[in-house]
């Protein structure tokens, strides 16, 4: 069941809740799991936001989502001049993301101050609902509609039994969690969505798990 206000969209400045709202929303979503305002985004337009997004808003409200904007912001449309005085160097480019790809979708390479970076696919599927489909090479799903926390870390026996102890140390309900890993024990990324936000406490420890490499905490959309 959807309600009404995600068929219609959230508050918005621009035509289209799918092309202009939800490309702010990838934004949004991007520099939360950078973790800052990138310094360098290229930036793949596929389908539908290839064909029609600067028509639309498309390139304006990802720009706008990068830098921390929300979907009612009337700064959008000058999204690109105030990147340029932000420091956020943006190219764009078309791209052909295979037929089973969503139209409305995106390929984002960032790049942080701090020499962090981060690589995904996300897509606008409606009514300003998003999905990050594939981040950092891992398949997954990421929407914003929860507040989630992703960690990167190595595949390690025990590693998501102390996460989970960590988050009901703090009673915070587990929603969905997801673990996607390279292969047994290389590389892993888990993403958890919850129905609140972990608290300073908790993310400081899930920082100081032994395997653990990075940890991101990505806010809900309101």
């Amino acid at each position: 069941m959807s309600s009404v206000f995600q068929i219609i969209g959230p508050p918005m400045v621009g035509p289209s809740s799918s092309h202009t709202a939800g490309a702010v929303r990838i934004g949004l979503l991007a520099r939360a799991l950078l973790g800052e305002t990138p310094t360098r985004a290229a930036i793949g337009l596929h389908g539908s936001f290839a064909a029609t997004g600067r028509g639309h808003g498309t390139d304006r409200g990802l720009i706008a989502g990068l830098l921390g904007w929300n979907t009612d912001d009337e700064r959008i449309k000058d999204a690109p001049e105030r990147a340029k005085q932000a420091g956020l160097e943006v190219v764009f480019r078309a791209v052909d993301l295979g037929e089973n790809v969503h139209p409305n979708s995106v390929q984002m390479d960032l790049a942080g101050a701090d020499g962090d970076g981060i690589a995904l696919v996300a897509s606008s599927i409606g009514g300003g609902n998003v999905e990050v489909a594939r981040l950092d090479g891992f398949e997954t799903r990421l929407t914003g509609a929860l507040d989630t926390l992703a960690v990167w870390h190595m595949d390690r026996p025990g590693f998501l039994a102390q996460l989970t102890a960590v988050l009901a140390g703090v009673a915070i309900n587990i929603a969905t969690l997801r673990t996607a890993r390279a292969h047994r024990g290389a590389e892993a990324l888990t993403v958890v969505e919850t129905d609140a936000a972990p608290c300073a406490e908790a993310i400081a420890l899930f920082r100081k798990m032994e395997h653990t490499r990075k940890v991101r905490v990505v806010p809900r959309f309101v």
